[in-house]
């Protein structure tokens, strides 16, 4: 009998987290399967980390609408889009999108998630410019097969069927495939697309799906067949770029990068593109981007070289590695120094610029760097002094820390034995786990999400917006922490500004005492002006 399972915002918006904290489980693991086609252990965190931008972006929408939300989600993957699994996966959610367009608020059924396969498929293999068997391709399309194979009537048979059918396509990649046969492994970036699908089959039936084995028993090269060194032997370079054009620039330019190397990935659409391509000749890709229309956030990555530092990463040995935190008061600088990160102050009112926060990187004296903005308005500028810095030979990630209770979170579980990628992929998901809030008073009148302020209010903050207007500070303050604790709380960082009293104080910590005794709390004098207190709950 066909169930009455259907896919509404809500569900689409589970199985995001669902499938983010997936990826991140598996990240390792994935990682670990990467030998195709560069063999650089970077597969699982590319996926995770373009999922995790499109996750984010999905937070900007409005609760209801499915077809908003995936629209988000699939845009979110393709500014976010990181190496060639990450732009095929931005493909995919594009597809579903588009079959999810025309969608109402009660959501849809298993036809509909039929043909959002089935578009994400071709969607996906029209992207790539040479296809081949055995990737995250072939899983996609025999996913798409099982789907439309299934009781349209039954969206949980459609999804079961879609994962079950992957699955299967997933353990025969190794036959496709002569690097993946000899490794004794399946494909990475099909692995990372089951891992996706298995959280949609527990997000709409509550049931975990069977183990997925991903290893193999390496077979020998056959006699006078060389076995080769393991170590990449193709293009030096990778070079990613997003690109504004149109379809007839995308079209000549595909036809130059296609000669130029391989590995060629082009997704969106008129009038944003995501390209990714291998080439020996990267100022030629990039002089082809240029001719094509507007290239931006254009990144050039040394394969041989990336490939050296997963051989030595593995090995046990690594470069040096900083953090560099932007800092809002005294006192939460000298936190982070004491804990050796590289602290760059933002003035009052006044965030720091490309040029500061780069000086932080240059002062670090690292090559491997963890930028931590530590607000939202600061993120663009780390960007631009990371892509500066990469410029430079230096291996930079900007984590998009909010608040610097959620860089606080990230320094916490920094932890510079790990491979870099594993310590990028642990403080971003801490600094994503943190809610934030902080409480500041009103400089002008003003309509608010909670309604219209005078100068002089009390304002609460959560998660950037304004949720809660009040005549005390200790009272608004008690009200947002509140708001930002649920039943899965488990530490509340408060970060006490310059104009806090000690009264004020001394009400939040009652308030804390009283109201969560079984909760961890620390409480930082961070000295910053303007915002009395700062709220983090993890």
């Amino acid at each position: 009998m066909a169930t009455h399972v259907r896919m509404d915002d809500a569900a689409l918006r589970g199985w995001v987290a669902i499938g983010l904290d997936a990826l991140g489980v598996a990240r390792a693991e994935i990682d670990g399967l990467n030998v195709y086609p560069v063999p650089d252990g970077d597969t699982g965190t590319n996926l995770y980390l373009t999922f995790e931008q499109a996750a984010d972006a999905v937070t900007g929408t409005a609760v209801g609408e499915i077809a908003d939300t995936a629209r988000a989600l699939a845009r979110g993957a393709l500014l976010g889009a990181r190496g060639n699994s990450g732009v095929i996966l931005s493909q995919l959610l594009r597809g579903m999108a588009d079959e999810l367009a025309a969608a109402g608020p009660h959501g849809v059924g298993g036809a509909t998630i039929a043909a959002a396969f089935t578009r994400a498929s071709e969607l996906a293999d029209a992207a790539v410019d040479r296809p081949v068997e055995g990737t995250i391709l072939t899983v996609a399309r025999e996913a798409a097969a099982g789907a439309c194979a299934a009781d349209p009537d039954d969206l949980a048979a459609v999804i079961v069927a879609a994962a079950d059918r992957a699955r299967s396509a997933l353990a025969r990649t190794p036959q496709q495939l002569e690097a993946l046969r000899r490794a004794g492994v399946v494909d990475a970036g099909g692995r990372g697309f089951v891992v996706l699908l298995d959280a949609m089959v527990q997000t709409l039936t509550g049931k975990r799906p069977p183990i997925t084995v991903t290893r193999i028993e390496p077979e020998p090269a056959p006699f006078g067949e060389p076995d080769g060194d393991g170590l990449y032997a193709g293009p030096a370079f990778e070079v990613m770029f997003m690109l504004e054009s149109d379809d007839v620039g995308v079209a000549q330019m595909r036809t130059v990068l296609s000669g130029l190397g391989d590995s060629l990935v082009i997704v969106g659409g008129d009038p944003l593109y995501n390209v990714h391509v291998h080439v020996d000749d990267a100022g030629a890709a990039v002089e082809a981007a240029i001719t094509a229309g507007r290239p931006s956030r254009i990144r050039i990555t040394h394969l041989r070289q990336a490939e050296d530092l997963r051989v030595a990463g593995r090995g046990g040995q690594s470069g040096t590695r900083a953090l560099v935190v932007v800092a809002h008061g005294p006192g939460i600088r000298e936190v982070l120094e004491s804990g050796g990160a590289t602290v760059v102050m933002a003035q009052p009112r006044q965030r720091p610029s490309t040029a500061e926060i780069l000086d932080g990187i240059d002062r670090s004296g690292a090559h491997e760097i963890v930028v931590l903005p530590s607000d939202k308005d600061t993120l663009p500028v780390a960007e631009a002094a990371a892509e500066e810095a990469r410029d430079r030979g230096l291996r930079v990630s900007v984590i998009p820390s909010r608040s610097v209770v959620q860089s606080l979170a990230a320094v916490a579980v920094h932890d510079a034995a790990r491979l870099y990628p594993d310590d990028v992929v642990a403080m971003t998901r801490a600094a994503g786990a943190t809610r934030y809030g902080a409480v500041t008073i009103a400089a002008r009148e003003g309509m608010t999400s909670a309604g219209i302020c005078q100068v002089g209010d009390v304002l609460g903050l959560a998660q950037g917006d304004i949720v809660e207007i009040g005549d005390s500070v200790s009272e608004v303050a008690t009200r947002l922490i509140a708001r930002l604790c649920d039943s899965g709380s488990e530490l509340i960082t408060i970060v006490t500004g310059s104009e806090c009293t000690d009264e004020e104080r001394a009400d939040v910590a009652d308030y804390l005492r009283s109201h969560f005794r079984l909760l961890d709390i620390v409480e930082y004098a961070g000295g910053q002006p303007y915002w009395p207190f700062i709220i983090g709950v993890e």
